[in-house]
């Protein structure tokens, strides 16, 4: 049975989707873009501060579900300019400990919603 997950502290979601959904002990997320959750505008003052954003708006959501970024076990980033591959790869290895970081891929894309240079989504499980 699945069970929603929404949190007032990770932007709201702005289409027919939720934040992330829990199936048993496995959550996956849905992308987040840096949107602050407070007021639903765009963070984007530096490639290092839309990504911090985004990472901020995924912890509010493994926080809601009970987990924090060790249950995290895959990542998909989806970046608009793979130059900005090694800015945003840095800020995202602040949030993991090296030795047991999640897999993952990094794809650049055409768009991204709202024009927005990276759009990150997580599955973990507890």
């Amino acid at each position: 049975m699945k069970k929603i997950i929404n949190t007032s502290k990770a932007p709201a979601p702005i289409g027919p989707y939720n934040q992330a959904v829990l199936i048993g002990n496995t959550l996956y997320t849905s992308g987040q873009i840096a949107l602050n959750p407070v007021t639903m505008e765009l963070v984007m003052d530096s490639i290092e501060v839309e990504t911090h954003q985004v990472m901020k708006n995924l912890k509010a959501v493994l926080e809601e579900a009970g987990m924090t970024f060790e249950n995290v076990f895959k990542t998909s980033i989806f970046i608009s300019d793979m130059n900005n591959f090694s800015k945003i790869n840095e800020v995202y290895g602040e949030y993991f400990d090296e030795k047991t970081a999640p897999a993952r891929e990094t794809v650049e894309v055409a768009n991204l919603p709202k024009y927005v240079n990276v759009e990150i989504s997580m599955i973990a499980v507890k």
